[in-house]
């Protein structure tokens, strides 16, 4: 069995806009374990656009890249390019709801063509020897049966060799809601995806949507083979802090907050060095401290220093110190 399906046993979800490279240099820091996504990138964005999309930090590992598409020929492409990388997973997005995505025909839109689905997983198959899975919802619109859902799973596992399926636990609805709100209004349902697992024990099903601890996971992993945290894993990173010891069974001593800040300074000088902008960097570290004494005035600090001009480490040492050096976190 695929390392991948190791590190599947948790994972954090690729979101537009947040998991960047700095984003995922910071996460791995909190955990050595779990698997990692990049956003979103489009074949078109790999193959024609200006910049190197598939560029990483080889901390990061291990490290996925989700794609988004819907031509056979041009994802094989751009698998790959990123196995040529040293990615160690490709995932193809069939979840996101966004009306961009769908103009672009891929996203959650393409669970109504399972045999183009097939193609595409197959196509990128032939190409690589690294795991290539898929990221979808329960159903969409009106087909939001579990028949159609099985249906879904059977074609592209039978037809195109897909062995791990990570499952939104929502249907998404491609008119009518926002992708924000396609987060949040379709209800959860969790024993769909237990079911697929039932009914199909020969994949690898991961459950994503609407996980927000390590409790919950545990429970989760008692019927699934795996759990992909999303915004909570953003929006209170530190959850990540104990993934290896709770999810993985290491015995690593678990960090604090401020070691792992600490432990941001070296990469934050280099990125600095190279042109980066530091709340690039900080934006993703403001969730911390949350919950936690000193966590107001450390969210604002950087919040009102780090995008001015020049701003460097000092902005992040200097809100260190508003946190309570009493609470040795």
């Amino acid at each position: 069995m695929s390392s991948s399906f190791k590190a599947n046993r948790f994972s954090v979800a690729p979101m537009l806009d947040w998991t960047d490279r700095h984003c995922r240099y910071f996460h791995r820091l909190l955990t050595s374990q779990a698997l990692l996504y990049t956003e979103m990138v489009t074949t078109g964005a790999i193959i024609h656009g200006k910049g190197d999309f598939l560029a990483y930090n080889h901390e990061e590992h291990p490290v996925a890249l989700q794609l988004g598409g819907s031509n056979p020929q041009d994802l094989a492409t751009c698998a790959k390019l990123a196995a040529e990388r040293g990615y160690d997973e490709i995932n193809l997005n069939v979840g996101c709801p966004s009306d961009r995505v769908q103009n672009g025909r891929f996203g959650a839109c393409l669970m109504a063509e399972p045999q183009l689905v097939a193609e595409c997983v197959a196509a990128m198959k032939a190409e690589v020897d690294i795991p290539v899975t898929v990221k979808t919802r329960i159903g969409i619109d009106e087909q939001d049966s579990y028949q159609f859902l099985t249906d879904f799973v059977t074609i592209v596992a039978e037809q195109g060799g897909c062995e791990q399926f990570t499952i939104h636990a929502r249907k998404a609805w491609l008119n009518g809601l926002s992708p924000k709100e396609n987060r949040e209004i379709p209800p959860l349902d969790y024993p769909r995806a237990y079911q697929l697992k039932r009914d199909f024990p020969h994949l690898q099903i991961a459950v994503n949507g609407g996980i927000k601890s390590l409790e919950e996971t545990k429970e989760h992993l008692k019927q699934l083979d795996g759990v992909m945290i999303g915004r909570e894993a953003y929006q209170n990173p530190y959850l990540l802090a104990e993934v290896d010891q709770q999810i993985f069974g290491l015995e690593t001593p678990v960090k604090k907050r401020s070691q792992v800040v600490e432990e941001m300074y070296p990469y934050i000088e280099s990125q600095l060095s190279q042109g980066a902008y530091l709340g690039h960097i900080s934006r993703h570290m403001i969730g911390l401290f949350q919950n936690m004494p000193g966590a107001r005035q450390w969210r604002r600090y950087i919040s009102e220093n780090a995008h001015k001009k020049g701003a460097g480490i000092e902005v992040i040492q200097t809100a260190l110190l508003k946190i309570p050096e009493s609470l040795n976190v």
